[in-house]
């Protein structure tokens, strides 16, 4: 492989919905670029990415591929994105390393939700797309609908490159409006002509052209103001708006395609060579925030986008050169911890093709095995470089409990599950030592689905998931105290402790006069511990006794009393917050006073004290954004209110409605599933915790009696 400076690197992404064509389409790109002599097809198995039993045999991506081709001198990085939104981390890791995103539109379906997914994704990361509508050899290709549909979702954004000639099945080219140009096409393997445009298509493309020019204009003051002079831009000046206007994210050119057919596809990469950016100057932040050129004459620096464990391979890591000239043989540091890795075989990657290389200058991407802690989100540079930021995954929205059928398997689970995690970070693994489970996150049904299987098949495991239970929290409403005396005599020494104590809401000013036994009593703070509780919330703890009737040396050990009884809550084992606590008296015992007396009598009183404080459960409430078609909010929004949730506004876009609700964690379990059946796999949506809230007297009532029943189960 030819040596490739910065200058001459492109890093594409290929995204789009399920069956829009990425696959197809990389497949075409590699056969362009001379990687491959020959186009695999999805339903072949034979692709280059796409390459896992798991892929081939659902015919759909779950893994981001990363391939190269070289044409016109230019090195094309491609990473090939799934398309599913239930594996949206693999084009976040894209997102990370690419300068543009290719985002294709099924000629036959128009902008899907998936199609607005993505292109809000890109624009989160600042990544320019072009847009390229695919498959309109498909008889059932409708032009016009996918048209109207690219000027509802993009705007004016959307510039339209190329219009097609007899899209559908007898599908044969598209005129070119920047080189004026009718591309006719011969066979099925992109062999062209290149004709004047037909008489009939003449006016249409000189609209389209002059459209086009203007949008071109007005990326560039100097540029408007000729093109407001002259009406006209020369052809230097129109490829430099282009330009400039694709890499604000202002222009979304629009192409013409048959991917299977590789009809368009060397059109659009002699496209992405002219009017794209190569990453050279390109800026990336450091975790303190410090900008990092991307140019070779600076100390070398990676970044680990991706890893993954390969058949005949083992642990492989995905890297992009963020600058300097990385060479084989390369000793780099991790900035975060110190540790040090030896590259010592560096290669250019197409799938499973792995090409071993001596260098990959700023802007390249490559890969690397088996280093010892080289994992995603990871980078590795000489001295004195800093760790780059770290990838922002999308929050998850599906959550269940995972344990292996066998009880024996419990730490083969754990470690299986672990493995996935650090080549998936969307899987998100957890034991919740509150609930007592092994907690399963990711990002859809398919995504835990995909995760499973790969228990079964690869680790051999066989598991179960199941609904989670709810982490609750429990708190109070009211005032209340309570007194315990703890005493113990049995031979010996014994045990001795008694604690009088007042709680009420941790919330508003601190308050020190209530009423105790009937009487109005004013308290005197002699010493305070206020702890910010792990589980969210908070413990005050005022020490507010007088004349020697505890000693000071025993009130740690009331406090740790208190909070044992807070991981366990009194109504349903739940953790407690938002508490304050009054020691305001006592008695102790001059020999048989122990820490051990004070801690079982304060963790005894403030349980006394809570049962009688106006107790309250308290759940976790998610803010939902579901993102769907115009035509199903009726049905989401009644489908939201069976499971209590709150529609606070509404949002349109384009064709599509972003519904924003309130909804409590212990309705959501299997909604990404409810809301696929609702609107026919057509909507979506994102979730992340709000806060806890009081839950209503009838769902406090059937939590009670449950935690009461499997109290008794237990006993």
């Amino acid at each position: 492989m030819k040596d490739y400076s910065t200058k001459d690197i492109r890093n594409v992404v290929l995204l789009g919905s399920s069956k829009s064509g990425k696959t197809t389409l990389s497949e075409a790109m590699l056969f362009e670029g001379k990687v491959i002599d020959r186009r695999g097809t999805v339903e072949d198995k034979n692709t280059v990415s796409d390459n896992t039993e798991f892929e081939q045999a659902n015919q759909k991506s779950v893994f981001a591929s990363a391939l190269y081709a070289e044409f016109m001198n230019t090195k094309f990085n491609i990473i090939d994105a799934p398309g599913s939104d239930d594996f949206i981390g693999g084009a976040v890791e894209a997102f990370k390393v690419c300068e543009t995103g290719i985002l294709l539109v099924n000629g036959t379906q128009g902008v899907e939700v998936g199609t607005e997914i993505f292109a809000r994704q890109a624009a989160k990361y600042n990544v320019p797309l072009i847009l390229a509508v695919n498959q309109l050899d498909h008889e059932k290709a409708n032009w016009d609908q996918t048209h109207d549909s690219i000027k509802s979702a993009f705007g004016s954004k959307a510039a339209f490159v190329q219009f097609p000639v007899n899209p559908g099945a007898g599908f044969e080219g598209f005129i070119d409006v920047v080189d004026m140009k009718y591309y006719h096409f011969l066979d099925a393997n992109g062999k062209r002509e290149e004709l004047e445009i037909p008489a009939q298509y003449a006016d249409e493309a000189e609209e389209m052209r002059m459209a086009l020019m203007e949008k071109a204009a007005e990326s560039d003051d100097e540029l408007m103001m000729k093109y407001l002079d002259e009406l006209t831009l020369s052809e230097e000046e129109f490829a430099k708006g282009l330009k400039l206007g694709i890499a604000k994210g202002e222009i979304m050119p629009v192409f013409c395609l048959s991917a299977k057919k590789d009809m368009g596809v060397k059109k659009l990469m002699e496209f992405c060579v002219k009017a794209t950016n190569s990453p050279e100057g390109t800026v990336n932040k450091t975790l303190s925030g410090k900008e990092v050129a991307c140019k070779e004459a600076a100390p070398v620096s990676i970044f680990i986008f991706k890893t993954s464990v390969e058949q005949h391979l083992g642990d492989v890591a995905y890297f992009k050169v963020m600058s300097g000239v990385l060479k084989e043989g390369a000793d780099l540091t991790n900035p975060e911890n110190g540790n040090s890795e030896r590259l010592s075989a560096i290669y250019a990657v197409a799938g499973s093709k792995k090409e071993k290389v001596p260098v990959l200058r700023a802007g390249d991407i490559g890969c690397v095995m088996k280093l010892k802690a080289g994992r995603t989100d990871v980078t590795l540079a000489e001295s004195g470089c800093e760790a780059y930021e770290h990838i922002q995954f999308p929050e998850p929205k599906y959550r269940c409990a995972i344990k292996p059928v066998d009880k024996n398997d419990e730490a083969k689970m754990g470690d299986a599950l672990n493995k996935i995690a650090a080549q998936d970070p969307t899987a998100i693994v957890e034991y919740s030592k509150e609930l007592r489970q092994t907690i399963l996150s990711g990002q859809g049904e398919q995504h835990i689905n995909f995760v499973k299987w790969r228990l079964n098949n690869e680790f051999k495991l066989n598991v179960e998931l199941y609904a989670p239970k709810v982490p609750y929290r429990e708190t109070i409403t009211k005032v209340a105290s309570a007194q315990y005396r703890h005493k113990k005599q049995s031979g010996g020494a014994g045990q001795f402790g008694e604690v009088h104590l007042l709680v009420c809401p941790a919330e508003g000013e601190l308050n020190t006069k209530f009423m105790i036994g009937g009487k109005e009593t004013q308290l005197n703070i002699k010493t305070q511990d206020i702890t910010e509780l792990e589980w969210g919330g908070k413990l005050e703890f005022y020490n507010c006794v007088v004349g020697g009737a505890i000693d000071l040396g025993f009130m740690p050990a009331i406090l740790k009393g208190i909070k044992e009884r807070m991981v366990e809550g009194p109504l349903t084992g739940s953790y407690a917050r938002d508490i304050r606590v009054f020691v305001y008296d006592g008695k102790m015992h001059p020999v048989d006073s122990k820490e051990i007396a004070f801690i079982i009598a304060g963790r005894n009183a403030f349980r006394e004290a809570f049962r009688n404080a106006g107790p309250k459960i308290l759940e976790p409430i998610y803010n939902v954004d579901i993102f769907t078609p115009s035509d199903f909010v009726g049905p989401c929004m009644s489908d939201l209110n069976t499971r209590r949730g709150m529609i606070m506004n509404q949002d349109v876009e384009g064709n599509f409605t972003v519904l924003h609700a309130r909804v409590p964690l212990a309705e959501l379990y299997r909604y990404s599933t409810t809301l696929s059946s609702l609107t026919g796999g057509s909507a979506t949506f994102t979730m992340k915790f709000a806060e806890y809230v009081p839950v209503p007297a009838d769902v406090q009532t059937k939590l009670l009696a449950e935690y009461a029943a499997q109290e008794q189960e237990e006993d």
